[in-house]
């Protein structure tokens, strides 16, 4: 495996570099580094400025309107997005629902859908878990009835990320109950405008609204927005994870939180030095960047696997359960590291609203509402103990 990169490799990471400087705006470069919350339109603003340079399908083959990327092209696009603080491109067009259409949907959907999600004309929302069946997915009860050239669909979807701005849900539904529950499983999209469906937000402890429960009464849905074929759901499904999973690692973002960490260890101070001095806290500041190094050598290696045609496989699950961990241990060490400046946050100050100098007890102010956030990374895109069933499983032969 060459871990070191080409003359071209180093090429593209300066081409990206100098686009990022001129192209990013300051203001969403400010939110995004200091931790302060993104709005609606942040995400679509920035989502429109890639979409016009042609560099949101970072993934996508060339044929679709991507980018054709390598896998390492994409690895120097995703770590220098972070480490310049770009909002994120959100994953559920881009990287879930499309790579789902490409590979399984007709020519028709490719051709309506796939440009409205380069150019962020719908935003989607994922519709997979639901209070009965989290990371037993497989045990979902939203029933899609077919009736002539439409489904009717009931049922209740929960933890649905910013499905408050939604306008496309991509659905995971029972359309057959005889069967193995695996083998029942249709995908279909969903237009979140359609009559019979309520949205009903979630408040979490830091009082944001991202996530949140939908249900479903009689919806129709027309059958020409079935995902391949009925019943074949539950393959599609796992097709969508695999990325989703892949994705989650996000080391580049752990990288510059680990450059946030220092800096704030280096501003705060006990028994009169520099908490970084402190031998307690140095040790486990080392552990952990150890930790983010062996991650970044494992997407490498997934990365080279990628560049001959393999797909996102059972590794995917260590890239998810790994990224989680470190992602949750800097969030601690964060906390740890500013002590009570990490107690209280204001709403106004995390959506950007008040303006005013930053100072390190700014910086602070966030991590509380930060830390609570990313206790949900090991959940989702399946819990990590269902990825380490997985490992055991497809890698160790267990």
């Amino acid at each position: 495996m060459e871990l070191n990169y080409t003359s071209e490799d180093l090429a593209f990471r300066d081409t990206v570099r100098a686009y990022l400087a001129t192209h990013l705006p300051q203001d969403l470069q400010e939110k995004v580094l200091h931790h302060k919350r993104l709005s609606k339109d942040d995400l679509v603003r920035w989502h429109k400025i890639l979409a016009k340079q042609g560099w949101v399908g970072t993934g996508w083959p060339i044929e679709y309107g991507g980018t054709g990327w390598s896998a390492v092209q994409r690895h120097i696009w995703e770590e220098e997005c972070a480490t310049a603080g770009t909002p994120r491109i959100l994953p559920f067009g881009v990287s879930m629902v499309a790579p789902v259409i490409m590979a399984f949907g007709n020519e028709a959907q490719k051709r309506y859908y796939l440009p409205r999600i380069l150019n962020c004309d719908d935003w989607w929302c994922q519709g997979y878990s639901e209070p009965g069946a989290g990371s037993d997915l497989a045990s979902l009860k939203t029933s899609a009835l077919r009736e002539g050239d439409h489904y009717l669909v009931n049922g209740q979807k929960t933890w649905t990320t910013l499905g408050q701005y939604a306008d496309m849900i991509f659905c995971l539904v029972r359309t057959d109950t005889t069967v193995r529950k695996q083998e029942g499983i249709s995908f279909l999209l969903i237009d979140m405008h359609s009559p019979g469906i309520t949205v009903r937000p979630i408040i979490m402890l830091d009082e944001d609204h991202e996530v949140n429960e939908i249900f479903f009464d009689n919806v129709k849905v027309p059958v020409a927005n079935l995902i391949g074929e009925e019943n074949k759901g539950w393959t599609y499904a796992k097709y969508l994870l695999g990325h989703e999973r892949t994705n989650i690692a996000s080391v580049g973002h752990s990288k510059r939180e680990l450059k946030f960490l220092k800096k704030i260890a280096s501003e705060q101070r006990k028994n009169g030095l520099p908490l970084i001095d402190d031998p307690v806290f140095a040790a486990k500041l080392a552990s952990l960047e150890i930790e983010i190094m062996a991650l970044e050598m494992t997407v490498l290696r997934v990365i080279s696997m990628e560049s001959k045609q393999r797909g996102p496989g059972p590794e995917a699950s260590m890239l998810k359960v790994k990224g989680t961990e470190v992602q949750q241990a800097l969030t601690e060490l964060m906390l740890e590291a500013v002590g009570p400046y990490g107690m209280p946050f204001e709403p106004d100050y995390l959506s950007g609203a008040q303006a005013h100098t930053q100072t390190a007890e700014d910086d602070a102010a966030p991590l509380a509402s930060y830390y609570f956030n990313y206790r949900k990374t090991s959940i989702y895109g399946g819990s990590n103990e269902i990825q380490k069933n997985i490992i055991t499983q497809m890698i160790l032969g267990l």
